[in-house]
């Protein structure tokens, strides 16, 4: 967890005990504008340097939005009853400081998620406005990016499974070759791509805010990945498995991701649709028209 040191002692934030509130992002003539809304409470802990004695206590953040700085954040300190008020001093002074700087990483990585989840805006229809949500179901941690983003070790991650299908116009085989050749993923990313299509091979694309490995490569059937999105939990990946059949002139393309973050389901699904899928299909429709 965020570990606050000082003279009087060491304190550990912990647990996130709750959680309630929800963020949104609009695309609107080309402007992304985010909306967050939460009350949170995490657990501390912590020890005496003199004495040795053992407290604990809670940090409450009753109203993080995008209306005040995050500097400007309310963020009260309590402990339980007893002694230790040179704890809960260093935990108001030191501790929200180390607080305010895990918020600020949650806000940019909540920003990088919605965007990689959404339709470029100059790719929308004049008028058209693209919104994406996260809505907590009750007080639960699992349903909420931030116990993640916060970086609180310890917290098991909730997972969920993404089981996807899409039929696309060409053969397995070149369907196969645009997730296996560095020259077609940066076409239909439109980014700077590593593809290392071999097992154990990196890949990283759409600047970093996704990479993984190749585990397994059978070419024109199927290819297994280690993935991730930059704004998952540090370290933790889901296994991605395409499956590609063909089906005459066509072929279907079979996704199943295992281990995605309960609470970044949505904008991974989004991710393969709108980055992935969309993409490809423009990119498919380009070499046919040049072929014409």
């Amino acid at each position: 967890g965020l570990v606050v040191e000082g003279e009087a002692g060491r304190c550990e934030i912990g647990d996130l005990k709750h959680v309630e509130g929800e963020a949104s992002c609009n695309s609107r003539k080309g402007k992304l504008i985010f909306f967050y809304e939460w009350n949170l409470r995490l657990s501390w802990k912590g020890t005496v340097k003199e004495s040795g004695e053992k407290h604990k206590g809670s940090v409450e953040i009753p109203n993080l939005s995008e209306e005040n700085e995050v500097d400007d954040t309310e963020i009260n300190v309590s402990k339980k009853k007893g002694e230790g008020d040179v704890l809960k001093e260093l935990m108001r002074t030191e501790g929200t400081t180390k607080v305010r700087e895990a918020l600020r990483d949650y806000l940019k990585a909540l920003k990088t998620e919605f965007t990689l989840g959404m339709i470029l805006p100059t790719k929308a229809p004049v008028g058209q406005e693209l919104a994406t949500e996260r809505k907590p179901s009750g007080n639960t941690v699992q349903d909420s990016v931030t116990p993640q983003s916060l970086d609180m070790v310890g917290v098991k991650i909730p997972t969920v499974r993404i089981h996807m299908r899409e039929v696309f116009n060409s053969p397995a085989d070149e369907l196969y070759s645009i997730f296996t050749k560095k020259e077609l993923v940066q076409k239909f990313s439109k980014c700077p791509a590593v593809i290392e299509a071999e097992k154990g091979g990196k890949l990283q694309m759409f600047e970093g805010c996704v990479s993984g490995e190749y585990t397994e490569l059978v070419p024109s059937q199927r290819i297994v990945l280690k993935w991730r999105c930059r704004s998952w939990p540090d370290e933790h990946y889901a296994t991605v498995a395409l499956n590609f059949q063909d089906l005459a002139a066509q072929s279907e393309l079979e996704l199943e991701c295992k281990g995605v973050p309960v609470s970044h389901e949505e904008s991974t699904r989004q991710c393969w649709k709108k980055q992935y899928f969309e993409e490809i299909h423009i990119l498919l429709q380009q070499s046919k028209d040049n072929i014409e």
